[in-house]
């Protein structure tokens, strides 16, 4: 099925040339079904690259999904023309009268400052107390999932010696949740950070519940709260093969010490082209995501998205179970 986004879009092109099925709005209007509504916070700099992953990732459902982008005021993007932000972006303000069947909160370069500090933080702060009141799953990467373990749980930060930098290896350590159905007992996800939540800090914690964690410096990998309403990602699966070597060589030009991205390019070789490790694992996470914990749990009707996240009370869910009230109630 389609993902239905504004025909002028730029990626939209790129997703066809790929032989992914896109559709416009008008179109989609004149189906007897309703799609998912799905709404991207898309805090990395390069907007439309960032665009471009996150809807591949999104685009192997049978799902039909409609994709909203939404910024943040407070900040001022200079990577992406005013165009492009006016064109296809809203702001929360727009948006917050909405409910959404599930929202990604993307990772940001900002991990090195403290959450406070971060001029858009108290907006933030707005957006994720919205997410627990109008959106049926939440989806936080990276820097998103640090931020909302220090928003929700007070869980710190702690900075790296040396950046975490490469594709690494993950196990699954809770079959028992959707989110990884048809994974591997290991699998592979890039990472690119200079801060981590650690280990021990989100096992520690009563609400979360871990579902793969590496056997190495990356640490928890995927880590689940309020009966999967929100999802916590700490890598980056929607990546493409080049992302890395691209931030490795923008590293360098800029005289940053940067180690070459570990597990990477065949032989440590940065002039042979970077081995995809992560590409079918990636696919399985979105898709499970959507399925599992957005479209089996969101009612048909969305206006009814407040009741059921009223409902849905956090002290009244163990970290380790799956809410389908959408369903007890349509059965």
């Amino acid at each position: 099925m389609p993902i239905c986004v504004q025909k002028d879009l730029p990626a939209r092109s790129i997703l066809e040339n790929e032989n992914i099925f896109t559709m416009e709005p008008e179109r989609s209007m004149h189906q007897d079904i309703r799609p998912l509504e799905i709404c991207i916070l898309n805090l990395m700099p390069l907007k439309e690259d960032t665009e471009l992953q996150l809807l591949r990732s999104l685009s192997n459902t049978p799902l039909q999904i409609n994709v909203t982008f939404m910024i943040v005021k407070s900040h001022v993007s200079k990577n992406a023309s005013a165009n492009h932000l006016n064109q296809f972006y809203k702001t929360w303000d727009e948006l917050k009268s909405c409910s959404y069947d599930g929202v990604i909160i993307t990772g940001a370069p900002v991990e090195l400052m403290e959450y406070e500090d971060v001029d858009y933080w108290e907006e933030l702060t707005k957006i994720m107390d919205w997410t627990r009141t109008n959106v049926t799953s939440t989806l936080h990467v990276c820097w998103g999932a640090q931020a909302a373990l220090y928003y929700h749980y007070g869980l710190p930060k702690h900075t790296f010696d040396t950046k975490l930098f490469g594709v690494y290896q993950h196990r699954v350590r809770n079959r028992k949740d959707p989110l990884v159905r048809g994974f591997d007992d290991l699998f592979y996800i890039p990472h690119s950070r200079y801060t981590e939540v650690r280990s021990e800090d989100i096992h520690n914690c009563p609400y979360l519940s871990v579902l793969a964690e590496g056997d190495n410096k990356a640490g928890v990998c995927l880590c689940t709260a309020m009966g999967g309403r929100q999802v916590f990602l700490f890598g980056h699966p929607e990546y493409d093969r080049r992302t890395l070597d691209m931030e490795y060589r923008r590293d360098r030009e800029k005289g940053l010490d940067t180690a070459l991205p570990v597990n990477y390019y065949p032989n440590d070789d940065p002039s042979q082209k970077p081995m995809l490790l992560w590409r079918s694992h990636a696919n399985i996470i979105y898709t499970n995501w959507l399925n599992y914990y957005v479209y089996q749990n969101t009612p048909y009707d969305i206006g009814g998205i407040e009741e059921i996240c009223r409902l849905l009370r956090d002290e009244d869910i163990k970290p380790d179970e799956h809410v389908n009230l959408a369903l007890d109630e349509k059965a």
